[in-house]
């Protein structure tokens, strides 16, 4: 199974609109069962708090439901246990290389990069949409479509490793 970790500062806002946007389109694709998602924060203030509801709302607007999603702290485990980690932004990338454990092989696992690198025109970081009253669904254009693009390498990749 492929492991993809989506994260954001709090885990509010960005990462639970990909975590869901993800897990939406790997099931309407029929991978559930080969794509396993799930989202993180490099902070833990937010820890167990539900998505931030501008995010739900706009989720919502685009028949997503993200309601039941809840924050959770990135975990040493994490860069064992999943193929991909996805940052929203510059600051997320400095924090998931400095949290990564050192010394241990079995940490290096996960491949660290930023979400718009699979959305390039719409620049390097996901701006980060908490302390502002728009933007929630500029970001969740950037967020669907560098999905949308990644579930199509994913696609391919899993279909080269079957033969």
């Amino acid at each position: 199974m492929y492991k993809i970790l989506f994260v954001c500062t709090g885990n509010i806002c960005r990462s639970p609109t990909a975590d869901g946007y993800m897990k939406k389109i790997v099931k309407a694709a029929g991978l559930s069962e080969k794509i396993y998602v799930d989202s993180a924060a490099t902070s833990s203030y937010h820890h167990g708090d539900a998505p931030d509801m501008r995010s739900v709302e706009c989720a919502l607007q685009h028949g997503l439901d993200i309601r039941g999603l809840r924050s959770r702290p990135v975990r040493a485990e994490d860069y064992a246990e999943f193929d991909l980690i996805l940052g929203m932004d510059s600051q997320n990338i400095w924090n998931l290389n400095m949290k990564r454990p050192q010394g241990d092989e079995r940490y290096n696992r996960a491949q660290v990069k930023k979400l718009l690198e699979y959305a390039p025109a719409y620049g390097e970081d996901i701006p980060d949409p908490y302390y502002g009253h728009d933007g929630f669904e500029n970001v969740y254009q950037m967020i669907s479509s560098a999905c949308d693009n990644l579930l199509e390498i994913l696609k391919h990749k899993l279909k080269h490793d079957q033969n």
